[in-house]
């Protein structure tokens, strides 16, 4: 009986399901997502595979997903009415926040309104200080109080974050149990459990966003459970990280704050695989979907994780560049950079008669205008369909028709005629911008943070990278493109080659010289046995479990910490000159110097894996013939390419059928889930992994 593993990837305008076969085969499905209940394009998708392979759900062995519900509830103010419960005087940690700002002569600029309400922000009288004792108890009168009002608004999610409870959660664990005993069904989330770091605006932040996405989240990832059950899918789900791992749906509900950017972090693990087979060792990611484009980078073989990112605000990014603009939430996430930028972008005109693209989208409801949905605003894929790089009459291989005369009308009557060109010139300038504005992501991830992009490829992904990517490549000075197989689903391929991963962490603050091994290892010995608990509970035995020890470490004056991997077991004197080295080297590669001043340690982390008894990476990916379909359309269309070439007869090929030996641009490659645009002065390939390798002439 043949098997199949299923990764399922919901963006803003499809959702994306691949089927992954135990002999390799797969079977891409691709869905309009459906924002009502994205549970609905789910099943439906999966009930298509199930159809179109002729197997039984029982064949299907393990269901991957990623998600936006999460990010969405968040950027559209749609999470749970919720209270927080902290220390007397520390109910404006929220709105207080840091003192970043991504508008510093914005007189008027506003920050993200706090997530609680002001009069659910509730104060309890007690004290713990940083070392864990206890300086006043806790006054329970405050907190039936408290509770008192929970009640009676009706709130159904609570967070709870005192000071320094990270050194002593007795008093968060006291509040808990009063709450469970007169409100057993409310959702709690504590910061000693999510979070026991230093840092209270972080911690507090991190809480908060659980506590306010998690009512939202759980209910999702539970009927999708009970969906899938009742279509005899019996597996249960896993959800990937904004880290790159999985974690069982039980996790997932209880702490969706892992699980923010999950669908983008699939990208990037899809890329890291592809990039490994490829001796590929530095490579920029390039994600473009229907509503954002997302940019990360790999560098030297690895991955590049950020301690914490934003999330809600206009440019998401994991690392320091631009700060203050979103929420801060305190999880280790694959850097991403995000900007408000994909095909459904809407474009529009400013008063003083500038063309604007975005933030706003038309989504999967109403969509571009050319696709007949409703929409009559012009979008970024409308530019497209008018500048002959889209299929004008169909896309996904013949099932979604294309109106392109829609497309000429949006993008003249609303852009072209406001500022008085051409509806082609219009839609150029279009694509143009677009290419600008997403090149911010791809800046922010390489040379300001002072790497050299022209020093690696360009690995392009999503329904729209591979049209956008050779401007975009031409603009930074890149001159290898990898464009991965079935690039409009990548990221669903990615969940499947994705490991099981749990992160613990610990805040141990102090320095380098003056550390207690005793103590230290004995927190080593408690997360390690975390872990082992969770991967055990998950089927893994010890020859398939991993753990890896990481240090949160800075010099003492700083205020930020960077995080180093210590390949140690313990930690004891001699781990010391090791640790000093690897946080220098860190330091000198992150800041640009290192210097010999105090170290200090703030954190203690362990990285526990659950590795698959056997690889999940075929050798060899057999695509069925409508992932790689035979054309049936016309086999050339004027496209268009900037104003020194204008229209130029361009050949359109499929995939399937793409010389391995090369071909001179300009082409169109179409593939039932995306299109690749191959300019002049461009060369493109196909390589035994059918990888399309473009490179600059």
């Amino acid at each position: 009986m043949k098997y199949y593993r299923v990764g399922i990837d919901i963006g803003g305008t499809f959702t994306d399901i691949v089927f992954l076969g135990d002999d390799g085969t797969v079977k891409v499905i691709k869905e309009s997502s459906t924002p009502d209940d994205y549970s609905r394009a789910v099943i439906t998708g999966i009930n298509s595979g199930i159809t179109e392979l002729s197997i039984n759900p029982e064949n299907i062995v393990e269901v991957n997903h990623g998600f936006t519900v999460a990010t969405n509830a968040i950027l559209e103010g749609k999470g749970e009415r919720m209270a927080l419960i902290t220390t007397k005087g520390f109910r404006d940690v929220l709105e207080l926040s840091r003192i970043r700002t991504p508008k510093l002569y914005d007189l008027y600029y506003q920050k993200p309104a706090p997530l609680v309400e002001r009069r659910f922000r509730l104060e309890v009288d007690e004290r713990i200080n940083h070392r864990g004792e206890i300086l006043k108890p806790l006054n329970v009168k405050d907190v039936g109080l408290a509770v008192d009002l929970i009640d009676n608004e009706s709130i159904n999610s609570v967070a709870v974050c005192l000071l320094h409870s990270y050194a002593n959660s007795q008093h968060e664990e006291m509040i808990v149990d009063i709450i469970k005993s007169r409100l057993p069904d409310v959702h709690l989330s504590i910061s000693s459990q999510l979070l026991p770091e230093m840092k209270e605006y972080e911690r507090t932040s991190t809480t908060v966003i659980n506590g306010y996405v998690r009512p939202v989240v759980e209910s999702y990832l539970l009927k999708l459970s009970d969906q899938l059950k009742a279509i005899g899918v019996k597996v249960p789900v896993s959800i990937m990280q904004s880290n790159g791992g999985r974690i069982p749906v039980e996790v997932a509900t209880k702490k969706p704050m892992f699980c923010i950017e999950s669908g983008p972090a699939a990208g990037v693990v899809g890329a890291f695989i592809i990039g490994k087979q490829l001796n590929q060792d530095n490579v920029i990611t390039f994600d473009m979907g229907g509503t954002t484009a997302k940019a990360s980078i790999i560098e030297d073989g690895e991955m590049l994780l950020a301690p914490e990112y934003e999330v809600g605000g206009g440019m998401n990014v994991g690392h320091r560049l631009l700060r203050g603009s979103g929420y801060i939430l305190r999880v280790p996430a694959i850097d991403i950079a995000e900007v408000s930028a994909g095909g459904g972008s809407i474009a529009w005109t400013d008063k003083a008669g500038g063309l604007q693209i975005g933030p706003k989208s038309s989504g999967a409801v109403p969509g571009p205008a050319c696709y007949s949905l409703g929409g009559v605003d012009p979008t970024v894929t409308d530019a497209n369909v008018v500048l002959g790089y889209l299929n004008s009459k169909a896309l996904l291989g013949g099932r979604f028709p294309i109106e392109s005369q829609k497309a000429f009308d949006a993008i003249s009557d609303n852009v072209g005629k406001s500022i008085g060109v051409t509806d082609v010139e219009a839609a150029w300038g279009v694509h143009v911008l677009a290419n600008s504005n997403m090149g911010r992501a791809l800046r922010a991830v390489s040379s300001e943070r002072g790497r050299d992009p022209r020093k690696f490829s360009l690995m392009a992904f999503g329904g729209g990278g591979p049209i956008h990517a050779s401007g975009l490549s031409e603009t930074l000075g890149i001159s290898r493109i990898i464009i991965p197989p079935s690039p409009g689903v990548f990221s669903a391929f990615g969940l499947l080659f994705a490991d099981v991963e749990h992160h613990f962490v610990q805040t141990y603050f102090e320095s380098l010289d003056n550390l207690d091994f005793s103590h230290i290892n004995s927190i080593l010995d408690k997360l390690k046995n975390e872990g082992e608990t969770l991967l055990n509970k998950e089927g893994f035995n010890k020859s398939n479990q991993m753990f890896n020890l990481q240090l949160d470490v800075k010099y003492s004056a700083q205020t930020s910490e960077l995080t180093i991997n210590i390949n140690d077991k313990k930690i004891d004197k001699d781990s010391l000159k090791n640790i000093r080295q690897r946080f220098m080297d860190e330091h000198d590669k992150t800041y640009g110097y290192k210097v010999e001043e105090p170290i200090q340690l703030v954190s203690i982390r362990i990285v526990a894996k659950g590795i698959s008894k056997h690889s999940r990476i075929p050798q060899h990916l057999q695509f069925d013939s409508s992932a790689l379909f035979e054309l049936s359309g016309d086999k050339t269309r004027e496209v268009y390419f900037g104003s020194d070439l204008k229209y130029v007869a361009t050949p359109i090929i499929s995939r399937l059928n793409l010389d391995s030996k090369g071909s001179k641009g300009p082409l169109v490659i179409e593939e039932y889930d995306s299109t690749t645009v191959v300019p002049p002065r461009w060369s493109v390939s196909i390589d035994e992994l059918q990888n399309i390798i473009m490179v600059k002439d």
